[in-house]
Formats: structure tokens, sequence, C-alpha cells
């Protein structure tokens, strides 16, 4: 099998400026030893106008066979002979992939030391295929290649020209074009579609195959129109693989679209060294200040301030969510979104009551996600438990049609912790889009942190709180809130309730207007 790569220069760009990105010299033939076989780079022509550098692997199918047996085509085959006689010297496959990444590694991570400059040069390009396996035919090809910026030219191959009636085969010829191009560009769009198209590795894929196709597909593939079957064919269709694939590519997207790092965005919770959360910034098991257990009261002993006594109180936390659950039991709802639901507290909790069908936590933080899997155990849950519950990703500044027809969502602790101006973008994801039911929004009563010992005049209760309302600020935008999307607005009290200052944490309780819910439920049966 092999593959052709040619440019064109002229005088002041010279074409043979290839043989400086490939590391490979246009008057030297070049070959190594493969476990698998045998790679050779040669150059058929090399001269300022054009250049052409040719990859040749020459396979040995036998050594592929003792190499690893039951690991892709090469070691599983349908019957003993085809372990032997196979389309693998021929057809461009996961093998002539990875020859490309271990002979052009260095032009695959674009570098150049003798020429520096080169890798981040757009040149003319022109790749040639002569049988590439395509599991989707010419229009997948395209699908793949066209988006990237290239010109696809892809020409199914009969499987008889003697007998045209016999139809065409699984392989196409393939030439692509492009002026738009680096050369590392190129090979990493190569290094991934191949075995992509061909639906086959030679090999065991692994976790680190997520790595590898997230560091070969940054700056591309997340944006990709296909990604999601990319990954899922680059993996060899491993589904807990693709999933952690596709969740780190949102994670990716979700950073650009916020113009921020990756690595604030998944911000959520601190990993202490046992691999458990130090602290949860989206989630509502917030650790008040002074109680590292989130008592209701002024110290870590749980007592309620300016009541000196000793006696152990209901952690706060525990407060939030047993007034949560009790107004979802209100409500009626059955099926609940835990909106920033950080570590699964909430959830954990609500998957101990029946009468709560279906559970849906969601979180931007993938570290946080992570951490509430381990707490519920899923890889470990039965059946009828697991169908119940789920935990995707998901940003609250933006729309996200997986969040429509519920009965009712929670925010815990979580508005504080966006920046004022992305408010709007929330108010408009849950209550304009989303649109559950009932909504319940907690957050911290900022009059009440004069009762925290242990908190500094004018801190907020966590470093990441970027405000801290007052009951008169929260009342005024949940009310206009619900006045805005046509619900109703009441407010709870949780914790103890001071005289003065009012409770450690306020919960707005919207519900849709009955007219609204009218309104609705035509709009479906029409």
């Amino acid at each position: 099998m092999f593959l052709t790569i040619s440019t064109i220069g002229d005088e002041q760009h010279p074409a043979t400026d290839l043989g400086f990105l490939l590391h490979k010299h246009p008057d030297n033939p070049f070959s190594t030893k493969l476990s698998y076989g045998t790679a050779h780079v040669l150059y058929p022509e090399a001269d300022v106008e054009r250049c052409t550098a040719a990859l040749l692997l020459e396979v040995d199918a036998v050594a592929l066979v003792r190499r690893g047996k039951s690991k892709g085509r090469g070691g599983a085959p349908d019957a003993a002979l085809a372990q032997y006689v196979n389309d693998r010297p021929y057809a461009a496959s996961s093998l002539l992939a990875v020859a490309l990444n271990d002979v052009f590694s260095s032009a695959v991570r674009g570098q150049c030391k003798a020429r520096p400059e080169l890798p981040e040069q757009v040149r003319p390009l022109r790749v040639e295929i002569p049988a590439l396996p395509a599991r989707g035919g010419p229009d997948l090809v395209v699908k793949l290649f066209a988006p990237l910026g290239w010109t696809v030219t892809a020409e199914a191959v009969p499987l008889d020209t003697q007998f045209p009636e016999w139809g065409a085969s699984r392989y196409v010829r393939l030439v692509l074009e492009s002026e738009s191009l680096t050369l590392a560009e190129a090979l990493r769009h190569l290094y991934v579609l191949l075995p992509v198209l061909d639906d086959a590795k030679h090999y065991w894929v692994s976790s680190d195959e997520v790595d590898k196709l997230l560091r070969v597909g940054e700056g591309w593939l997340p944006d990709h129109p296909e990604h999601k079957l990319i990954t899922s064919r680059y993996l060899s269709r491993r589904w807990s693989l693709t999933r952690q694939a596709m969740e780190r590519m949102e994670l990716v997207r979700l950073a650009e679209a916020d113009d921020s790092e990756v690595e604030e965005i998944d911000n959520a919770v601190e990993e202490a060294a046992d691999g458990e959360a130090d602290g949860e910034i989206t989630a509502e098991a917030e650790a008040e200040p002074g109680a590292p257990a989130e008592t209701g009261g002024e110290s870590g002993s749980g007592a309620e301030p300016g009541t000196g006594t000793a006696e152990k109180s209901t952690p706060l936390a525990v407060q939030r969510r047993d007034a949560i659950i009790a107004a979802l039991k209100d409500s009626g709802a059955a099926r609940v979104l835990d909106l920033g639901c950080g570590q699964g507290q909430l959830v954990q909790a609500l998957l101990k009551d029946v009468r709560f069908t279906e559970i849906v936590g969601t979180d931007v933080s993938m570290r946080a996600l992570t951490i509430a899997s381990r707490r519920l155990k899923l890889d470990r849950m039965g059946e009828r438990q697991a169908a119940r519950v789920q935990l995707f990703q998901s940003s609250l500044a933006y729309t996200d049609k997986r969040l429509k027809g519920y009965d009712a969502a929670v925010l815990c602790e979580v508005i504080e912790h966006l920046d004022l101006s992305r408010l709007p973008a929330l108010e408009y994801a849950v209550f304009g889009s989303a649109r559950p039911r009932t909504v319940l929004v907690t957050t911290p009563n900022v009059e009440y942190n004069v009762r925290w010992e242990s908190l500094p005049a004018g801190h907020a209760r966590h470093s990441d709180h970027r405000f801290e309302w007052t009951r008169e600020e929260f009342r005024a935008w949940a009310t206009a809130v619900a006045e805005r999307h046509g619900y109703e607005v009441e407010f709870v009290p949780v914790g103890p309730d001071d005289p003065e200052v009012g409770p450690p944490t306020q919960m707005g309780v919207f519900k849709q207007r009955d007219t609204d819910r009218t309104d609705e439920k035509e709009a479906k049966a029409a």
C-alpha cells in the first residue's frame, strides 16, 4: 500500500522544501523496519517546481498475525486463511496511518529544526491514495475531508472491470487537493481519517487512544460536523472511550465559546489527594465559613449563631437538600433536572425516593461529573436503578435541547458562580428554552454572613462567588424572571431564619402559571 504527497513551488519557495518538512532527503531513499513490515520513503520527482514524496508500506502478513491475535482485522479473521490472504498489504488502513505517524513524526508535530519557519507555511498540497477502504462509500469520504479545506475526488473502484454489472467495491481511489493547509494539518487529517474510513484497527484500542485522538485532532476535530462518527470509529466503537472523548471535546468547545482556557471552565471541584473533592463550586455542598461539615451554625461545632450551644445541628447542606426534595414532592415532579449537579449529592438523595422516576445531573465540569459518577457508583448500579439516572456535560450559558420536557429543574447554589452579565443567558436557557413546570433556585443570603465569625467582613462565602445577594436583591431578580417567562414565584427560607438577617440560604420556588401550561399542552397537541 502507498500514498503520495505532492506540492508545487517556484524559485522563491522551491517545492523541494517538502524534503525539509518531512525530514527525508529527496536524493536518499529511506527505509525503516516496523513491527508489521517495512516502510519506504522515496521521491518519484523532486525539483524546484514540483516535488512528490511517496510512502510505501510493505506489510508482512505473517508478522502481523504473530504480533497480536484477536486484535483488529489482521488478527481476528473470519477464517484461518484470511489471516494471511487479505487486503492489508494493498489497501490504506490503520497500518498506513501508524506508519505515516512513525516515519513523519516531526512533520506531524509541525517541527523542522533546519528550517523552523516552514511548518507554519500554507502550501499547495495534493495527496493520492490508490486504494482506500471506505465503509460508507465516496459520499462519506467527501463528508469527512471537505469540511477540513480539501477538494475531494473519490472514485469508487469496481469489483472487476471485466464485469461492470458486479458494481463497485468498498474501495475508492482518493485524491485530495488544498491550498489552505499546512503539511502538519494534512498529515494529522490522514492519520485520524484513514482508520476511520476503514472502520478497523490492527491493534487494541485502549484509553490512551483518547489522548492521542484529542492531541492530533486539536484545532479541527471538535468543530467537525462528523466529529461523533469520527470519534466512535477511531476508538473502535468502544462506548466508554467515545463518551470520554466527546465530553472532553465539549469542554474545549465551551472554553472557545467562552473565550477562556479549558482549565478555567473545568474548575468545579478541587481534587484532594484521595481523589475526592476538596471543595465544590457549582454544586450545593459548598462549605460555609468556619463549618467544614457545612453546619447551620457559626462554628465547626454546628451550633446556631448566637446560641452558645454546643449541641450538634443539622448541616446546612442537608437542610437545603431536604427543602429541595420537599418542594419537588409538593410539585408532583417525577422527572427532575439537577443543573450544576457538582459531585452528585442531590442526585444521590433523589435516587433514594422511587417517586422520582428520571433524574438527570448536568455540570460544565467533567471533573465534577467524574466524581459524581464515582459517588453514585454508576458502573456497579443495577439495571433498573441505572435506567433512572444519567449524567452529562452541559453549560447553563447555552440552550440545550436535552433539557426540555422535564417536570422540574433545580439550581442549587449555582447562580452565584456566574458573572452577573451571564445571568440573562442562564435565565433564557432554563426558563425560556427548557421550561420545566417547576424551577427551584437556592443561593446564599449575604445578610446572614455577619453571623459567620470566621468570615472577614465584606468577604464572600466562597472564593469563586461572583456575587452574593440580599433577600431584596434575590426577590427582585426572581420576580422579574417569573414575570418575563410566565411563572409565579414564592420564597422559602432554608436554615435558621434569623429575625434580623434572615436565613443563611434563600430559595425561590418558580411554578408555571396555569395559563402557560395550557398553552404548552395545546401547542404540543397541535
